[in-house]
């Protein structure tokens, strides 16, 4: 079982990798107010919302456990921090890990 955890984590670090490394060396070549730098902008943000929505609505793991009310409470509370914050991810990220707890501990 070791071995295959080892294994899934040298195959997916080095999907991610690679595919940062071809960003990268592709990146000198596309403009920042090109279309398809927005679509695929645009492409990535809905992405990423749709499995922040996903996590939120149909959770998997220990997730599922955790209440609704106390999910939708925890993500408008991180969307505060980072707008109190100035944008800062680490505070939200931090913090909502930590209230998520709390309030599953004790509501």
């Amino acid at each position: 079982m070791a071995n295959n955890i080892i294994v899934v984590i040298i195959v997916t670090s080095l999907a991610t990798y690679l595919s940062r490394f071809l960003g990268v060396v592709s990146a000198e070549k596309i403009k920042e107010t090109s279309k398809m730098f927005r679509w695929f902008n645009c492409l990535a943000y809905s992405t990423l919302a749709a499995l922040i929505a996903r996590m939120i609505i149909f959770p998997s793991g220990s997730l599922n456990e955790v209440d609704y009310l106390i999910r939708f409470i925890v993500v408008f509370l991180a969307i505060v921090i980072f707008y109190l914050t100035k944008k800062n991810l680490v505070y939200p990220t931090l913090l909502s890990g930590i209230i998520l707890s709390l309030f599953n501990i004790y509501l």
